[in-house]
């Protein structure tokens, strides 16, 4: 919410095209004549928050599997392994477009534009389509639907 707000008091130039189908702020930011330092440290503020949120989606994790791999019968681990792998491709399929755009925002300068497009829409859409999918394959009875109505005959 505060980049608009960080953003609002930028002035721009005559030059009012962006580079992205939306407005990512750092693409909002390079149009800017006026003094961006505002922009820049809370941007860098956000990154590191990032970080460190990953730092601890990490250590979650190794935690979580410490407790799973003490857990005595090999049923209940296999369970407790399936839910966590859900949740661990659904955090990568947020955090791997996000930060592959970023680093493309810092050192790719001479990267293709088409690159940079491409992976601002998939970190767009991607997430949200796939997060409810990732869940969705994960449930058992749903699955066993899906393989009844592509394989009615025994496969």
């Amino acid at each position: 919410l505060p980049f608009p707000f960080t953003l609002k008091r930028l002035r721009f130039c005559d030059k009012t095209l962006l580079t992205h189908s939306y407005c990512l702020h750092q693409d909002v930011m390079k149009l800017a004549c006026s003094d961006n330092k505002v922009n820049v440290i809370y941007g860098l503020f956000v990154a590191l928050s990032g970080l460190l949120d990953i730092g601890f989606i990490f250590l979650s994790y190794v935690l979580i599997l410490k407790v799973v791999l003490s857990i005595a019968s090999q049923k209940e681990r296999l369970k407790v392994l399936n839910t966590c792998v859900s949740h661990i491709c659904a955090v990568l399929i947020f955090y791997v477009p996000v930060i592959s755009l970023a680093i493309i925002h810092r050192f790719g300068k001479h990267s293709s534009v088409l690159i940079r497009i491409l992976l601002a829409d998939v970190l767009l859409l991607v997430p949200p389509l796939m997060n409810p999918i990732v869940y969705c394959v994960k449930s058992q009875q749903i699955r066993k639907l899906i393989l009844e109505k592509l394989c009615p005959q025994k496969c």
